[in-house]
């Protein structure tokens, strides 16, 4: 890593890597690792936020969970302890002085150019303020004609490093026609995920999500879950085609790094439902309440 100006650190910036608390601008990687070449190695995102208690970081556990089961998953060794790196995150915070920050774990392999298990894993973790990553606007979203993996090409329920040139080439594709994100489908037709973030949408006054599967099973996603059987919203799960989302009422994105994300339109048909109307907007201010801790209740409106 080169010391250099950029969005993510400078050169008072500290990150956690592997036991240690180091500068950023100071730590370097193996340019022979398998992560770098193949891009076998695996991620989280995680949020902090600045609440009535102090810097919480929100789900923390269920992260790092799913970090070990990613890594489970695709036969990469995970000798790390879930609680010690939890705590580790949270003085990474306070060195670096942050209250509402973006933190990105992840474990890479060390060199090795054959196509077999690793030699040996590296975790470093950083953190920088992001605000959402989407934007607070509404989106105007583009089905991609790039397809999510089939399940029984790769583990889609891990969060690998090297899925993600799926979710750039979808990103990039509809940027590059003037939308705000894509949207992907399964190798089915069915309706899957954007690049970055689940969906849902409304419907009749009723919610709908694609079921497991094909998707990344998003901690933000099952947050949703919760608040719907919070807020008494009945939810649906299951597989459905393009033309069933474009006769919704209105739609919404969720993901650690976008939030909860309300959606205009999808190939330039626009949603009947006013978004401040929609179950997402109510949605959107009861995840906001929780991550929080705001003494709200989550039925605010």
């Amino acid at each position: 890593m080169s010391s250099n100006t950029n969005p993510y650190y400078n050169e008072n910036t500290i990150l956690y890597y592997n036991g240690k608390f180091k500068n950023a601008s100071k730590v370097s990687t193996d340019l022979y690792g398998q992560t770098l070449h193949y891009g076998y190695g695996v991620f989280e995102g995680i949020r902090a936020y600045k609440t009535s208690s102090g810097t919480k970081i929100f789900k923390a556990r269920e992260h790092y969970e799913r970090l070990k089961k990613s890594c489970e998953l695709i036969q990469i060794p995970f000798p790390y302890d879930i609680e010690e790196l939890t705590q580790k995150t949270y003085e990474l915070l306070a060195l670096n002085h942050f209250s509402d920050a973006y933190i990105r774990p992840i474990i890479y392999c060390d060199p090795n150019m054959s196509l077999t298990k690793p030699n040996g894993v590296n975790i470093m973790i950083c953190a920088w303020e992001w605000g959402a990553y989407l934007g607070d606007n509404l989106l105007n979203i583009f089905i991609s004609s790039y397809c999510r993996p089939h399940p029984k090409s790769i583990k889609i329920e891990a969060k690998v490093c090297g899925h993600y040139i799926n979710s750039i080439l979808a990103t990039s594709e509809a940027k590059n026609n003037g939308y705000d994100e894509a949207l992907l489908l399964d190798s089915d037709g069915f309706i899957a995920e954007g690049p970055g973030a689940n969906l849902f949408f409304e419907k009749d006054g009723e919610l709908y999500t694609p079921q497991l599967g094909n998707i990344l099973p998003g901690i933000t996603r099952a947050t949703i879950i919760e608040l719907c059987q919070d807020l008494g919203i009945k939810l649906n799960q299951g597989l459905y085609k393009p033309h069933t989302l474009k006769n919704a009422d209105a739609a919404f994105y969720c993901g650690t790094a976008a939030e909860v994300v309300g959606i205009k339109s999808i190939n330039k048909q626009n949603f009947p439902l006013e978004w401040k109307d929609s179950l997402g907007k109510k949605l959107q201010t009861a995840y906001k309440n929780l991550v929080l801790k705001n003494e709200l209740s989550t039925q605010t409106n």
